[in-house]
């Protein structure tokens, strides 16, 4: 049988590999010396194919991508602490509860000061999925996708920008990555648009390559990690310039002095300028419009 394809004369990996497993069983066939490369997990794992992992794991999201015809995205960033209102609600009356019982105990008090701070910032969750409503889809021309949610994959922030795309119909992407601990994605990530990597490094690179904006809502060292890294690769050159936009001036005035950057020198003034702040999800999605060349759609268009 000729199982050479049109597009090329030779057999696939696929078809070699069923070739070799019609191999008869020896003492060399069963070798792991014998296994095909590719197909060897305990070869792939070893410290010496890292480089092949890194360009493997950089490769399976590009190609998906463009099977979908995926070409250009809405990076959203935040924390995965953030509650949504009901859950957040929820902790806060079983937090009123334990300081009744206890209303001396210090360990009661710090639970309900940090869950009255959950059920204010829950309004982000809110934004945010507002947020993802209003960007999926925007800028589409000719049948294109265009502007796709892509997320963390997490829960929180995360989850909200996914769960907002998912309300209208729209694709999201998710990048979930290994962590020592348990965690799974989020359930409104279209499924054949989840990831998981295992390398930061490239699944920041995964963030960016299709960024037409940056979204960072309030979150702690990975969402820090993940907006400083976006402007120092704008501020130097790396990438294109993008909106970077940070969700809810307070939060991060508060946070970090982009201002007190300047003033000692450690930033140019202008690179204040790479930076865009907004409080609301009809803010957010204006930046994105206008920066898409169309300032007079109205968002979500």
């Amino acid at each position: 049988m000729d199982r050479r394809s049109p597009s090329t004369p030779f057999p696939s990996a696929e078809q070699d590999l069923e070739s070799a497993r019609l191999c008869p069983s020896t003492p060399q066939t069963c070798s792991p010396s014998y296994r095909l490369a590719y197909a060897d997990a305990e070869f792939m794992m070893r410290d010496e194919l890292r480089p092949v992992r890194l360009q493997v794991e950089l490769l399976k999201p590009e190609l998906v991508q463009q099977e979908h015809g995926i070409d250009a995205t809405v990076v959203v960033f935040g924390s995965a602490r953030l509650a949504d209102p009901e859950t957040a609600r929820a902790a806060l009356d079983d937090a009123e509860e334990e300081a009744r019982r206890d209303p001396a105990h210090p360990a009661a008090r710090r639970r309900l000061a940090r869950a009255r701070r959950a059920v204010a910032n829950a309004r982000y969750y809110e934004e945010a999925r507002k947020l993802g409503q209003l960007v999926s889809g925007m800028g589409r021309v000719n049948g294109g996708s265009g502007l796709v949610v892509i997320t963390g994959g997490g829960p929180g922030i995360m989850e909200a920008a996914n769960r907002g795309a998912s309300d209208v119909g729209a694709k999201s992407i998710g990048l979930n990555i290994v962590l020592p601990f348990e965690q799974a994605p989020n359930p409104y990530i279209t499924p054949e648009l989840c990831f998981q990597f295992h390398y930061f490094a490239i699944r920041k690179m995964h963030f960016l390559m299709r960024a037409r904006a940056l979204v960072a809502f309030p979150g702690g060292f990975g969402t820090l990690d993940e907006l400083t890294d976006t402007l120092t690769l704008v501020q130097t050159g790396k990438i294109a310039p993008v909106p970077v936009i940070l969700f809810g001036k307070e939060f991060w005035d508060r946070v970090i002095r982009f201002d007190a950057l300047a003033e000692e020198g450690m930033i140019a003034e202008k690179d204040l300028d790479l930076i865009r702040f907004v409080d609301t999800a009809e803010e957010a999605a204006a930046i994105v419009s206008t920066s898409l060349g169309n300032p007079a759609a109205p968002p979500g268009s």
